[in-house]
């Protein structure tokens, strides 16, 4: 059986993320005991996301985030809005041309 394996963008990101996590719990003074028991979780699993390990679940991270004070900043992660390349592809699927007008019950008083 043959293990998958992260692309090398996606390892970097949640190593980069990780390190994040980690210089913010730095510099509020906090142990990993004292995040790990703010977001709930356990000490062995916030070590594993600081140290990137892409197997952590996206809810660990997002408890870490909001015991830090830091889940506000997850506002703008695939915000449809600033999807620049859907709005593209949404709008290439529009049709061009607008439907015949239909005449309304309005056309013929006189």
């Amino acid at each position: 059986m043959s293990k998958f394996e992260m692309p090398a963008g996606v390892t970097q990101r949640i190593t980069q993320l990780g390190q994040r996590i980690r210089v913010a719990r730095i510099r509020r003074g906090w142990s990993v005991a004292d995040l790990a028991a703010k977001a709930g979780i356990n000490r062995n699993t916030l070590t594993a996301l600081e140290q990137g390990r892409p197997g952590t679940a996206i809810g660990v991270c997002i408890a870490v985030l909001w015991a830090l004070g830091l889940d506000k900043t997850l506002d703008a992660v695939a915000d449809p809005d600033t999807d620049l390349h859907g709005k593209a592809l949404e709008a290439s699927r529009r049709p061009t041309r607008a439907g015949k007008s239909r005449m309304t019950s309005d056309d013929y008083d006189f």
